[in-house]
């Protein structure tokens, strides 16, 4: 893929997308983790620990990478990034499952911080490994890239996505997208169905994907939200009952 050519920046569009929807998270996992520290190490921690995490991201994408070109790993892959672009669009808990420690030491902030992210970086491994299509170089350059905006922008970021809801929509959506791609290009079905016509599965595939995400993750959002409404009703319900056999 050319450095000039306009797909190879498509692709870091993408990666940068995909890193900074998916990795909002790395902004709370900082915070949390350096906020026992001096205000001098809070930016050392910062700085060192999303170092080792982005190398870290680096190292995981390269096995991804290698392990996407074995049959049916494309396909595994894709079904997982549809999974996690639907649990994107449901409504999330309200502590967010973050039980991060702080440290009172630099190197504990910064092994929390490389260590959380490495947990928490399945779904930007696969995406990216998918936006990639293969390219390392690309991964590097995107990582690159993203993470200043993750460290600086992701504030302004998580505030433009609860104020637009439809920048979320837009992010799954392109999760959908990359997993339809992911599927279409596995060596079991590309050989197969994309010489019967070339340009319809080029992207019939990733239509199809982007589609379903934001079918089955708004409906599923929706379901959710109605079930958590109605948890408060049941618990007095129950609470009245107890209070009356007894």
């Amino acid at each position: 893929m050319d450095f000039a050519s306009p797909e190879f920046w498509i692709a870091v569009g993408q990666i940068i997308a995909i890193d900074i929807l998916l990795g909002g998270d790395n902004a709370v996992v900082i915070a949390l983790a350096s906020r026992r520290l001096p205000a001098q190490q809070r930016t050392q921690a910062i700085f060192w620990g999303m170092f080792g995490a982005v190398a870290l991201r680096v190292v995981l994408i390269f096995f991804a990478l290698q392990l996407l070109s074995i049959p049916w790993l494309k396909i595994a892959g894709g079904l997982l990034l549809l999974w996690i672009g639907i649990k994107l669009l449901w409504p999330q808990d309200e502590d967010g499952g973050h039980e991060i420690n702080a440290s009172t030491h630099l190197l504990g902030a910064i092994k929390t911080i490389v260590l959380a992210d490495a947990v928490m970086s399945l779904d930007n491994v696969i995406g990216i490994a998918g936006a990639a299509k293969g390219h390392l170089a690309l991964v590097v350059f995107g990582l690159v890239v993203s993470v200043p905006i993750i460290v600086w922008g992701s504030r302004f970021v998580l505030v433009l996505m609860d104020r637009f809801p439809v920048v979320i929509l837009g992010g799954a959506a392109l999760l959908g997208w990359i997993a339809g791609e992911m599927i279409a290009h596995d060596v079991m079905l590309a050989e197969r169905y994309a010489v019967l016509a070339p340009g319809v599965y080029a992207y019939s595939a990733p239509l199809a994907g982007a589609l379903l995400v934001i079918a089955i993750g708004k409906l599923g959002g929706k379901r959710r939200a109605k079930t958590a409404a109605t948890k408060p009703v049941d618990l007095v319900r129950r609470d009245n009952n107890s209070e009356h056999q007894e």
